[in-house]
């Protein structure tokens, strides 16, 4: 993908804070981050969201996010972590190059993940369960 802008950082057209390369995989510091040292774990072949990722590919990356995960915690001191990984417009995502963001968080930090609890009765939830499970059989 030529014109993908996470193409264009992996190959080095673009600059970028590089943390850390390997074969597989490349992170960079965020431009739009919400604390310091928050950072993106990317892909470097390009695959437009989690559903493309073979188990080779997605082991690379969370591999990655888990080592910068805990290069944040023992570096910065930080509270905790906070990884997101975002798909498709309804997911949130907004750059179309699979990656997760790794941020490290301080409490009374002023960021936040909020959704609304459904509080699904049990019923639905092991409905749901038995349908998930045949399909990962399939």
């Amino acid at each position: 993908m030529n014109d993908c802008v996470f193409c264009r950082i992996v190959r080095g057209d673009l600059p970028a804070a590089r943390v850390y390369e390997d074969e597989a995989t490349l992170a960079f510091m965020d431009l739009q981050s919400v604390n310091p040292g928050h950072l993106l774990v990317t892909l470097k072949q390009h695959h437009a969201d989690i559903y493309t990722l073979d188990d080779a590919a997605a082991g690379a990356a969370f591999r990655t996010v888990a080592r910068m995960a805990r290069t944040l915690k023992r570096e910065l001191g930080c509270d905790g972590v906070t990884v997101l990984q975002a798909n498709e417009v309804a997911g949130g995502q907004t750059v179309f190059h699979f990656h997760a963001h790794v941020v490290p968080r301080w409490k009374d930090d002023g960021a936040g993940l909020i959704w609304p609890v459904k509080n699904p009765p049990r019923e639905a939830l092991d409905e749901m369960a038995a349908r998930l499970r045949k399909a990962i059989a399939c």
